[in-house]
């Protein structure tokens, strides 16, 4: 198991917690700090769990697969610093990966009680919760939040690409859609649940969301060269975000005619009903109040799906981006301590 950590040393003492209680037992933790400043190695120590530091921070592409190289069992677990394990989490997953030996990779979901009580982490942690339960069976997609695969695969696939990506991003996404193009088969078990433990502010949200996935996965999508249809790509989000738009240029057509108020009505009628279940996951779980809340936000983000995509298309272009950059999957260069 492979466990890449920035400073974030009060999330990691959680998620190393979580995986000392697990009810399996089998397995190695490496922590692999990539040049935090606070006291990552002590704290690993405690917990009798195997560390390394890398000079950084080069990202948690090149953490990961710094670690891979260390490790030595045929499968290897991606854990995230800020991700606690259930004490089942294991089980479920070496369950599934023995069931069946045509499964190369399996992820796991967040479960339904995100960690941080303000409302947008609330929001945005059960907003990854539902995406991933919705998309259980074969996805053409990896989660290095929760993600196992084979180790021989993983090498020579050339690991996540680390010079693509120097900063948290869609490296694992990336991994997985030339994996799936490729023919192996990446499963999501709803059932491998973790707790996320990521305090999200709009802020957040938005430079997340926008730059660090939703340009980048644009211009995968251009490389790869053909729209998915799974998670947050799916033929609903893509019609919702297409409804989210016509609905304003609807209602500013109204002032040359007042038809054009029915019709934005309609418009918004649609995206609310195609996105009915999204809504009464929200309604169900957290109530009313929560859930008017959170309807904006939906919308928000469907503006600034589109806007992404329109950004990451023109950079694709502009820049020319190639194909997948391999980096060459050796070790980093280890901190003296």
């Amino acid at each position: 198991m492979v466990v890449p950590v920035y400073n974030s040393i009060s999330e990691l003492r959680e998620c190393l917690a979580a995986l000392a209680a697990s009810n399996f037992h089998d397995f190695e933790v490496l922590v692999v700090d990539d040049g935090s400043t606070d006291p990552i190695k002590e704290l690993v120590d405690s917990r009798g769990f195997r560390y390394v530091g890398i000079e950084g921070p080069g990202g948690p592409a090149r953490a990961r697969n710094h670690g891979v190289r260390l490790v030595h069992s045929p499968y290897v677990l991606f854990i995230d610093a800020d991700v606690c394990v259930h004490a089942d989490t294991l089980d479920r997953i070496v369950a599934t990966l023995t069931s069946d030996p045509t499964i190369d990779a399996v992820i796991g979901s967040y479960d339904e009680w995100p960690a941080r009580p303000n409302f947008m982490s609330q929001y945005k942690n059960l907003f990854h919760h539902y995406v991933h339960q919705e998309a259980d069976g074969v996805v053409g997609t990896f989660w290095s939040g929760c993600g196992a695969i084979k180790r021989e695969l993983f090498i020579k696939a050339g690991g996540f690409d680390e010079l693509r990506y120097r900063r948290p991003s869609i490296e694992d996404i990336e991994l997985g859609t030339w994996l799936s193009a490729a023919g192996h088969r990446i499963v999501l078990d709803r059932r491998v649940k973790v707790k996320h433990l990521k305090h999200w502010t709009l802020r957040s949200v938005l430079k997340t969301d926008i730059l660090d996935r939703g340009i980048p996965w644009t211009r995968l999508i251009m490389r790869a060269g053909a729209l998915p249809n799974t998670l947050n790509v799916t033929w609903v989000q893509r019609f919702s975000v297409l409804l989210a738009y016509l609905t304003p240029l609807a209602l500013l057509a109204a002032w040359w005619s007042p038809l054009f108020l029915i019709l934005a009505f309609g418009l918004a009628l649609t995206l609310g009903w195609l996105n009915r279940r999204f809504y009464r996951f929200y309604l169900d779980r957290s109530g009313w109040w929560f859930t008017l809340r959170v309807v904006p936000l939906h919308w928000l983000y469907f503006y600034y799906c589109g806007l992404s995509f329109v950004c990451g298309t023109a950079l694709h272009y502009l820049t020319k981006d190639g194909p997948r950059s391999l980096p060459p999957l050796g070790l980093a260069r280890e901190k003296t301590l």
